[in-house]
């Protein structure tokens, strides 16, 4: 299927060929339709997946088509409301692309900035308004902002609110609506708090789910070392001796350890930075732009502080450590992999990580590939790990070789295990 036969409007149809896309991923496919008939959607969908377009357009093709009739100062009526200030620019951005055509204005307001400027451009009128929730509750109050003439809601990452604390802003912001709207509904998981917000915020809602969350990662290699925490310092430096690591993200559990992970590659003369709720939204934006303009190598981020981070071109993801839960796994390494490229992803396990890669491993129905051939080697046995039933295990026989010079030449992106899938 082609987006043209998903009856788009000829404005979209051109911005959309310029960007190069001429084919909707699953979750386009299905919720653009459902949208133009003007019904309720939940979206359950990982990051990765397209579902920005997959509301955006929409969204827009509904405002251009409508706004003929309207006259006078523009209103705020489509609002997009996201937790981080990463993603906010994130969606503002892709509107910015997809509706270059349509003559709509759109703006992204967020905290840790000055209002000024988001100030200014909401007293010039703005159609569709992407938010973070404590800004768009400040500027509310202070009378920047009216939601009486919105007609489409959209709340964005809804179980990232949750964990961020957010929650109780969202429910403040939606107290706010107006009763008559369309609202679109997009959740990567559902835990009951969330499955009970969806049920107060949708009207007989149409529901998408695509990509289950173990089949997300089979399009990336996936690399195991087994390693004493102390010797995962050494390990990364060694892995980023291979040039054709071009980029990597970097995962640590907590934003000590992100920064500790920083200091440690500057004095190698690696350039790299943290982002993570210490930093400045500012340091956090200057670093994530420096990441996609190719001016740091590494980027170490936190699980929060990453979501919804979005670079086509990231080689490798190195889990520097595993993470608690196990779907954050797969929202880890789903950052590469992105856009048809290939991705790779490297986990690094200490002994007092066997219950989280036990959990993970079973979450994805697969053993991942362990790697020993490093300078830091542990005994794939001392960890006890388990075979999943009806999963792969690693060719133990055929491991090969690791050389950081020479392993990337398969794919050209860097280390690989020698039993490739």
């Amino acid at each position: 299927m082609a987006f043209k036969n998903l009856e788009l409007i000829e404005p979209i149809l051109k911005a959309l060929a310029e960007e190069g896309y001429t084919t909707p991923t699953p979750i386009q496919q299905q919720s653009i339709p459902l949208v133009l008939e003007r019904k309720d959607l939940l979206g359950c969908a990982q990051t990765g997946t397209g579902k920005t377009a997959a509301f955006a357009i929409p969204i827009l093709q509904i405002l251009h088509q409508e706004k003929e009739n309207e006259k006078g100062r523009k209103q705020i009526k489509a609002l997009i409301l996201t937790p981080t200030r990463e993603l906010a620019i994130q969606i503002d951005e892709s509107f910015a692309a997809y509706g270059k055509y349509t003559g709509l204005s759109h703006a992204v307001i967020f905290g840790g900035v000055s209002q000024l400027h988001q100030t200014n451009q909401l007293k010039n009128g703005v159609d569709i308004l992407v938010a973070t929730p404590g800004r768009l509750l400040d500027l509310m109050s202070q009378g920047f902002i009216g939601l009486q003439h919105l007609k489409i809601f959209v709340l964005d990452e809804a179980d990232r609110m949750l964990d961020m604390g957010f929650i109780h802003d969202v429910k403040r912001v939606i107290i706010k609506l107006p009763v008559k709207r369309q609202t679109l509904f997009f959740s990567a998981t559902m835990p009951p708090e969330i499955q009970t917000l969806a049920n107060v915020l949708l009207t007989h809602p149409s529901k998408v789910e695509v990509t289950p969350v173990s089949s997300t990662v089979d399009a990336i290699d996936q690399s195991l070392f087994f390693v004493d925490k102390s010797n995962k310092p050494g390990l990364l430096l060694y892995l980023l001796k291979n040039e054709k690591i071009v980029t990597a993200l970097v995962f640590t559990r907590t934003k000590h350890g992100a920064d500790k992970v920083v200091k440690m590659l500057h004095k190698e003369n690696i350039t790299a930075a943290a982002i993570h709720g210490n930093k400045s939204q500012n340091a956090r934006q200057h670093a994530l732009t420096s990441f996609k303009n190719g001016n740091l190598r590494v980027l170490v981020a936190t699980d929060i502080a990453a979501r919804g981070i979005d670079i086509d071109e990231l080689t490798h993801v190195i889990n520097f450590e595993l993470p608690n839960v196990p779907e954050t796994y797969v929202h880890r390494i789903g950052r590469t992999g992105r856009a048809g490229n290939t991705g790779i992803a490297f986990s690094f396990c200490d002994h007092e990580e066997r219950t989280e890669l036990k959990d993970i491993q079973k979450l994805i129905g697969k053993n991942i590939p362990v790697i020993d051939s490093h300078p830091y080697p542990l005994s794939a046995a001392s960890f006890s790990t388990p075979i999943i039933k009806g999963a792969k295990p690693p060719n133990r026989n055929n491991r090969g070789n690791f050389n950081s010079s020479d392993r990337g030449k398969r794919r050209g992106t860097g280390p690989k295990p020698s039993n490739n899938r």
